[in-house]
């Protein structure tokens, strides 16, 4: 069986249909090319044909991109020369898309050849946006739900069969910006509205529209092969053009801090194309996006946000057990976070019951869904109708014999053992003895929590991230008696509501906060140090973070930091390691200065809460010292500071799969994504330099930098991680 097929009319028109054999979505496979060519060869040799549909047999949507291991396999195939078997790989997808492009006409004369249409049922993503980007009209069902744009940025790499040039070309560079650089994605409408396609009609007219226009012999030649083309916006050279790229190059700069390979290849392909004609920019497109295959940071991030992210919220460390799928979910606590786990909730379908002390607390927990819900229908996202049948899925009250028949249970109370034992207990009342139980914890221990349930082996951890609608992120937590089922029943949930899991053991801030404290601790170490705060929170946006350390404290609340602290202290005694931390955010506190939600923390504000610039208290405190360290030092300081409680972490079993440790830094607290995670990291930078590098830390900084023992014996064994613990990875 081939994922292609031909239907060739009595009216001449040939429909190719793409329907990936067991998939549900199409991807394109190495095979596929091969028979979408010959398909195209037999319709332009068969006089019969006048023209061709390129569709799609799945329903409601074209593809959703290209089968990454086709990269992978040109790679291998090249054997001593990868880069020479990429580049014929891609220049053979570039000729593919070409013969459809240039449909036999003469070359010369750019007269004859067949209209070939592409008809998009729904979403259309990467190649599945190439491949019409290469036909000569493109036609889109009128399908809100559906997604088109070429995302490829956000893992790593760039169109490149074609897409970045042709896009550039049809657009110009200033339109095709947000497409290229950010992966923005729109529904057909608005694709329309941008250009990238050509009609948008009803999905039940979809193929007989595209027929219609393909028998009216349209011309069909692309304006880039025309004489006399000119790049919509100006080319570099010309005058609006040239501002247009140095504009594109400050913005791409700005935004990445140069962290990131991919948008710096992509710009260098978009710029030097368009200086020359449309087959030499093909080349020149293949080559940068060849650059960036055989760039560790490509690799890493594919693996990362595509094959193990994907990998994860299929399940791939679920228990072998039956579907646990929530049907109705109790909410206990409707603050910040309690409301936002009921919104996702609803979201996704399930009946929520939304539980607070006080009718008014519940009641505003619940308007948090409505007013979500409002903002949506304002962007165009959601409809008046939808909002009713969510909000009728919460249920807001006081009384605790709502929860009958709830088959899992979430608390989100106040981070006080007594307290949260207290509703455990009230809870554990009401519902049946097979209820999961779990708790949205970020610091204290499951396994302590537990011991109010008669039945440990159904209570869990299951920690949200804040804002919980955004954050894509859910840290689980097993207890040390928590069951196969009740992690099945949190793994199911989190696919629910379309978010991506970790599973992790029970230990003192679990997985994600074990290793952002340290980020934010080190750059506190540094302020004291008298290093500029300016320096700190910089190298930290080179290295890809969203935000330093600093700014990061003042966002999540400097009296929280303090709260962790003064617990961390109480819990370890002597032990504990952070008291130069301990100086400035215990004398950040008593100044008042909170962080933003004070409008006063590292930072200065105004009245609206936007950041003025460092506060000058900072550094009469903390005076700046005359010799300021060198940016490559402080960046590794930071990064150190996480990923050896990553390897720590995983030497210890609390991480049980290193694809959960780098996937939830990335998604949990934005680390360096450029990087695949620190795992990913470590292997980039090879184990033995790792090692020689925390011990030259080490000595100069403390033993926090210590070479972990599984790291020192990786090191001396030249092993990587993904080379030792990525079988399970592999597998999937």
């Amino acid at each position: 069986m081939t994922d292609f097929r031909i239907e060739k009319g009595a009216d001449g028109v040939a429909i190719i249909t793409w329907d990936t054999v067991g998939k549900s979505m199409n991807v394109m496979n190495a095979q596929g090319f091969l028979d979408l060519e010959a398909l195209i060869d037999d319709a332009l040799a068969d006089a019969a044909v006048k023209g061709v549909i390129i569709t799609s047999g799945k329903p409601g949507s074209f593809a959703g991109g290209m089968d990454l291991n086709v990269i992978a396999k040109m790679r291998d195939d090249a054997g001593d020369n990868p880069a020479r078997g990429l580049f014929d790989g891609v220049m053979g997808m570039h000729a593919i898309l070409r013969k459809i492009e240039r449909a036999g006409m003469d070359p010369k004369t750019n007269k004859g050849g067949k209209p070939i249409a592409a008809a998009l049922p729904g979403t259309a993503l990467g190649i599945g946006l190439e491949i019409p980007l290469a036909c000569h009209r493109i036609f889109a069902a009128d399908n809100p739900s559906a997604k088109i744009g070429l995302p490829e940025i956000m893992v790593g790499i760039f169109p490149g069969a074609g897409g970045t040039t042709r896009l550039v070309r049809k657009l110009g560079a200033m339109a095709a910006s947000p497409l290229l650089l950010e992966g923005k994605l729109n529904d057909p409408k608005k694709a329309k509205a941008a250009g990238v396609v050509d009609e948008v009609v009803p999905a039940y007219e979809l193929i007989e529209k595209a027929r219609a226009w393909v028998l009216s012999n349209p011309e069909i030649v692309k304006p880039w092969d025309d004489k006399g083309y000119k790049m919509p916006g100006g080319a570099p050279y010309h005058p609006a053009g040239f501002m247009t790229f140095v504009g594109a190059s400050a913005m791409v700069n700005g935004k990445t801090q140069g962290a990131f390979p991919a948008a710096r290849a992509l710009l260098s392909a978009v710029y030097e194309g368009a200086l020359v004609p449309f087959d030499t920019a093909l080349r020149i497109e293949a080559r940068w996006f060849v650059n960036v295959l055989l760039n560790p940071s490509s690799s890493a991030m594919i693996r990362s946000l595509f094959i193990n992210k994907e990998a994860l919220e299929k399940g791939a460390n679920r228990p072998d057990l039956p579907d646990q799928r929530v049907k109705k979910v109790g909410v206990m606590g409707a603050g910040m976070m309690g409301a936002g786990i009921a919104l996702v909730s609803a979201m996704a379908g399930i009946q929520v019951v939304l539980i607070d002390q006080k009718q008014e607390a519940a009641d505003k927990g619940k308007a948090y869904t409505a007013d979500f819900m409002d903002q949506g229908i304002k962007r165009g996202k959601a409809t008046a109708e939808k909002k009713a049948a969510t909000l009728d899925l919460i249920t807001a009250t006081t009384d605790y014999a709502a929860l009958k028949g709830c088959d899992l249970i979430i608390e989100a109370v106040f981070e006080d053992p007594k307290v949260k034992a207290e509703v455990t207990r009230e809870v554990l009342k009401v519902v049946d003895k097979d209820c999961i139980f779990a708790t949205n914890t970020s610091t204290l221990p499951i396994t302590e929590l537990a011991k109010t349930s008669d039945t440990p082996e159904n209570f869990i951890g299951i920690h949200f991230f804040s804002p919980v609608e955004k954050m894509m992120l859910v840290e689980i937590i097993k207890g040390q008696k928590t069951g196969p089922r009740a992690v099945a029943k949190a793994l199911d949930y989190v696919r629910q509501i379309r978010k991506t899991p970790i599973v992790v053991n029970d230990a003192r801030f679990f997985y994600c906060n074990r290793c952002i404290i340290p980020y934010i601790n080190e750059g506190l170490r540094m302020v004291a140090e008298g290093v500029a705060p300016a320096l700190i929170d910089n190298a930290a946006r080179q290295l890809g973070f969203p935000v330093g350390p600093l700014q990061l404290v003042d966002e999540t609340s400097i009296d929280l930091g303090a709260k962790i602290a003064r617990a961390t202290r109480a819990a370890m005694g002597e032990a504990y390691p952070d008291a130069a931390v301990d100086d400035v955010i215990f004398w950040m506190e008593g100044e008042g200065r909170l962080g933003r939600k004070s409008n006063a923390g590292f930072y200065d504000y105004d009245e609206k809460g936007k950041r003025q610039g460092y506060w000058p208290g900072l550094a009469a405190k903390y005076p700046r010292a005359a010799k300021q360290p060198d940016l490559y030092e402080v960046q590794h300081r930071l990064m150190f500071a996480q990923v050896l409680e990553a390897v720590r972490a995983l030497e210890e079993g609390v991480l049980e799969d290193i694809r959960e440790g780098d996937v939830g830094a990335i998604l949990a607290w934005g680390f360096a994504p450029w990087s695949g995670g620190p795992f990913a990291w470590l292997d980039i930078i090879g184990t033995p330099y790792a090692a020689e590098r925390c011990d030259q830390l080490a000595e100069k900084f403390g033993a926090r930098f210590s070479t972990p023992k599984l790291l020192r014996e990786m090191a001396a064994k030249g092993q990587s991680f993904y080379g030792r613990f990525g079988q399970k990875a592999v597998a999937a």
